[in-house]
């Protein structure tokens, strides 16, 4: 049978009252009468109701997240920082992977306080027309006509730092390697911003679509970029995964980093430094993306104001072993 507040009034000697102040960690409760109070509950193992308290909170204290895949190294890395926030905030966090519109409808009849939707295909965009009660911050590109507040990346300035990086160690033969998709606006910001940034540096624009973000589009790209008469001196990779793949396809070539060929990828995890020859890298860190991403949704539930429905963050880049003078 389950614990009570009764149960803890009657094993502390005071009021049901007082107990539920003092769970409720009310300063009208003396801190010793507080502190008696909660040994007494963790002895006896009481459990709060949350479903009695959500109903008189009107609240779930719980966020749904729509995630568009399961196998990205670097989204993984995301989501579970955000797991970690969440958690501390006393939230708890559902997972979905399903289409965006049908994750949101299912959220909703959850009764969630609010959702984070990473945008990425097709399938993970919400319709134009399509609204929801419950209070959503999307993470993906910004633009005109967007219904709901979007924390975004600059992803063309974090490609341009690459290429000045690079440039300024002396390489003039940079090649991009990543997914030119439309229908991922992040992917295409990455693209699009490679080109610009070798236009604005007066070089020429080499670029390889992997067709995909795992490793292994990552890898078959490098074989066909490798397997060139003339190699380019430096590669800038679209993610983490895709640099796995591409590390590969060097290793298997018997060329070396960074010996032969520079190398800086986008994505800003832990993961880079721990790499057999640590990455240089590009994009807004994980903890700082993340921790964003929930005091903005946070912030939303709260509120309910989406006056400033843009938050537009600045990549950094970190120099590590993979780069060097040509």
């Amino acid at each position: 049978m389950s614990v009570t507040i009764k149960d803890i009034a009657r094993a502390s000697g005071v009021s049901y009252s007082t107990v539920s102040k003092a769970l409720n960690d009310s300063s009208l409760v003396k801190p010793e009468t507080k502190r008696k109070v909660v040994e007494t509950a963790k002895a006896l193992g009481y459990t709060p109701n949350l479903s009695a308290k959500n109903l008189v909170s009107k609240k779930s204290r719980t966020i749904g997240l729509v995630w568009p895949s399961l196998d990205r190294v670097a989204l993984t890395e995301l989501v579970a920082k955000i797991n970690n926030i969440v958690t501390e905030k006393n939230y708890f966090m559902i997972l979905s992977v399903n289409a965006a519109d049908h994750a949101v409808k299912m959220f909703e009849s959850f009764q969630v306080d609010g959702i984070l939707l990473f945008e990425g295909g097709i399938e993970n965009q919400l319709p134009p027309l399509f609204s929801s009660s419950v209070p959503i911050i999307t993470y993906g590109v910004a633009r005109n006509g967007h219904p709901y507040p979007i924390v975004d990346v600059n992803h063309k300035a974090a490609i341009s730092k690459a290429v000045e990086h690079l440039v300024s160690l002396g390489h003039k033969n940079i090649h991009y390697i990543g997914e030119d998709s439309h229908a991922d606006k992040r992917q295409y910001q990455k693209w699009t911003g490679f080109q610009e940034a070798m236009n604005n540096a007066h070089l020429p624009v080499n670029q390889t679509d992997t067709k995909g973000l795992g490793w292994y589009d990552g890898y078959l790209a490098a074989q066909k970029v490798l397997g060139q008469e003339s190699l380019p001196t430096a590669l800038i990779s679209g993610s983490y995964d895709i640099s796995i793949g591409i590390l590969r396809a060097v290793k298997e070539r018997h060329l070396r980093i960074p010996e032969d060929l520079s190398l800086v990828s986008y994505d800003n995890i832990p993961q880079m430094a721990s790499l057999e020859t640590a990455l240089t890298s590009v994009g807004v860190p994980i903890d700082s993306l993340a921790e964003t991403m929930v005091e903005s949704l946070l912030s939303l539930i709260e509120t309910k104001d989406t006056a400033h429905s843009t938050k537009r963050l600045d990549p950094e880049i970190h120099i590590r072993k993979s780069t060097s003078i040509v």
